[in-house]
């Protein structure tokens, strides 16, 4: 669907309020935490004009060259993010190559782990330390700070159901002020101190990680922390485009950090004894609690970022088969990437609420934050080699190179980071692991079961044969019978005739398919067979970015006579129960309990495909896994 320029004005602008307002808050922490003490790091003039120029040159390079030109070039039918880049090379793999598949997909599931991990932290660590300015006002605020970050995170989450355009339009004013003020208080800074200019030189850069060696690699992990937003920034590309999001930041987001950064080096430079809080001593002391004021506003917008990624990442999980089927809306119709999932969102309050009462530090939460993103920097380099190579083809001369010193930088703040999590950064692995196994474990159990249901095949075409022999009686109308196997009869048919002992005049076999695209071409939409005795079989394909709403769907289905609007129109859904066997075939035992709980509470097919519930009929079994 072509969009007008209105709203391409709108998510310019949403695009500043959602896409960076993570990395745009940055400036709040990043820096003060590379010269925390414990850092080793002494802030005299040639260790701040070097860690600076270290700082900006890895942001340029990260940001502006890897994500802002290359990875946002790869996207999958405008959509981006770790599974939609994961799903781009898996269409582009050698036919046959299963072993690859496999740990393509095991890629996807590891990356998308460590991002649903990163999606409770970001928020918690993002609204601490806009508040913890609050004790610079008044040490009287110090009791206040956790209260009042809870009750802004539950502000915030319950404004979701909103939409992200919605959201990102509210919030996009809110943040460009923001910029402009990040970029105001850094041409003060750098007008009490000119001398940090020369951070600009990137020779400044090497020096100082010639000099400090040893402790250089440790502080990477603080440095990270000014990329916190880049990996999500690819996530976003379904939610507003390639062009909106480039122009937001070459406009106004990179220049703003840019001069901030630089101001709060000249900070450094003027009275290098004192770090404390260093952003919010860019200001005078009468300006500090206005300045807290846009700074939580700013943090609350930075909260959206990772949680409108998280959305994306939730809904092309469930199409992809990695998650059970859960309720996700799409709240644009303009452009389908914008979802809002439910559960996602309480699960991320909950985890984030949870982080705030356990840490009730910004700096100790900054301490587990950048393993998970700075893991998913590693496989987004490694997957774009693949695209590069195989996809594009043209350039590798300087896009390799390019692509092999990202991955040197990126492997550095990984292992640096890896040093977090004694400190922290634990929780975060923790979450990803149990994400991962939830994740593996519904792979896996899907394929049992599928592998269960295969042993009750019985090909369409012998089935509609038999069927042309020997005639049961006949109703009139159209029953639609649910199978997720187009090689064999769904249970439910078998069950219907059994028992009943009638068949529908027109009886169509419909089996959902999952494609790895974003979205599907309506002329490719259907594949349609028709077999014997008014039997047909149709295959309705729906991409990951897509919502599968079955029964508007069908009003393209060329089936001559056929309605899905029409009363005498029955759907026939098997409800499956699950048994388990202790023998540990396929799975152990906890993990066939595990997957027993996630298909128990994943959303029924009635719901999921939007199927009208006053046709619908349920036919019940049970299998043994």
């Amino acid at each position: 669907m072509s969009i007008s320029g209105r709203s391409r004005q709108n998510l310019a602008l949403a695009a500043i309020g959602v896409v960076f307002g993570d990395i745009g808050t940055s400036p709040l922490y990043a820096l003060r935490e590379c010269f925390a003490p414990g850092r080793g790091i002494e802030a005299n003039s040639e260790n701040v004009i070097g860690l600076v120029s270290l700082l900006l040159w890895i942001l340029t390079l990260i940001v502006s060259v890897k994500y802002l030109a290359l990875v946002l070039r790869a996207d999958n039918k405008g959509d981006g993010g770790i599974l939609a880049l994961v799903s781009l090379v898996g269409r582009n793999l050698p036919k046959g190559s299963k072993r690859r598949a496999g740990v393509l997909t095991m890629i996807g599931i590891i990356g998308a782990s460590l991002l649903y991990s990163d999606g409770m932290l970001t928020p918690a660590v993002t609204v601490l330390s806009a508040i913890e300015g609050l004790k610079d006002v008044s040490p009287l605020f110090t009791s206040w700070v956790v209260p009042l970050t809870l009750v802004i995170l539950l502000l915030l989450f319950a404004f979701q159901s909103k939409g992200t355009q919605k959201v990102g339009v509210l919030f996009g004013p809110v943040i460009s002020i923001w910029f402009l003020i990040l970029a105001v208080l850094g041409v003060m800074g750098i007008a009490r101190e000119p001398g940090i200019l020369a951070a600009l030189d990137p020779r400044r850069a090497i020096s100082f990680l010639a000099r400090e060696g040893w402790l250089s690699f440790r502080v990477l992990g603080s440095i990270f922390l000014a990329m916190t937003g880049a990996e999500v920034l690819y996530a976003d590309l379904g939610h507003f485009g390639r062009r909106p999001i480039r122009q937001a930041w070459f406009s106004l987001v990179y220049p703003a950090l840019i001069l901030n950064y630089l101001g709060q080096g000249a900070i450094l430079l003027n009275n290098p004894g004192e770090v404390g809080n260093l952003f919010f001593r860019l200001v005078p002391p009468e300006g500090l609690l206005p300045l807290v004021i846009i700074a939580t506003a700013a943090s609350i917008i930075a909260s959206q970022a990772v949680i409108s990624g998280v959305f994306s990442l939730a809904a092309q999980s469930v199409q992809l088969g990695y998650w059970p089927r859960i309720q996700v809306r799409h709240t644009s119709h303009e452009t389908v990437g914008q979802v809002y999932v439910p559960l996602m969102k309480w699960v991320l309050l909950a985890g984030t609420m949870l982080l705030v009462l356990g840490f009730r530090e910004s700096g100790k939460l900054a301490n587990a934050y950048g393993i998970a993103v700075s893991a998913d920097m590693v496989i987004t380099t490694c997957l774009m080699v693949y695209v590069a190579l195989w996809i594009w083809k043209k350039g590798l001369a300087w896009i390799l190179p390019l692509l092999a010193l990202f991955f040197v930088i990126e492997v550095s703040f990984l292992l640096s980071n890896l040093g977090k999590i004694a400190s922290g950064g634990w929780i975060v692995v923790l979450m990803a692991i149990l994400i991962f196994i939830l994740m593996r474990t519904w792979i896996d159990g899907r394929a049992i079961f599928r592998e269960k249901m295969r042993s009750f095949r019985l090909a369409p075409d012998v089935f509609a044969s038999s069927i042309a022999l020997n005639p049961p009686h006949r109703v009139q109308g159209t029953a639609i019978f649910m199978t997720a196997d187009p090689t064999g009869v769904p249970k439910a048919l078998l069950h219907n005739l059994k028992h009943n002992r009638v068949l529908h005049a027109r009886t169509i076999l419909l089996t959902v398919r999952n494609e790895e695209l974003p979205r599907i071409d309506e002329e490719e939409r259907f594949e349609v067979k028709e077999l014997e005795a008014g039997i047909w079989q149709v295959i309705i394909s729906f991409g990951f970015s897509e919502s599968p709403d079955i029964p508007r769907h069908l009003r393209g289905l060329p089936i001559p006579g056929f309605s899905p609007d029409a009363m005498d129109t029955t759907y026939f859904v098997g409800r499956e129960v699950l048994a388990f066997s202790r023998k540990p075939i396929g799975m152990a035992y906890p993990r066939k309990r595990i997957f027993g709980f996630l298909f128990a509470n994943s959303l029924n097919a009635t719901d999921f495909y939007r199927l009208p519930v006053n046709r619908i009929i349920e036919l019940g079994a049970q299998t043994e896994l």
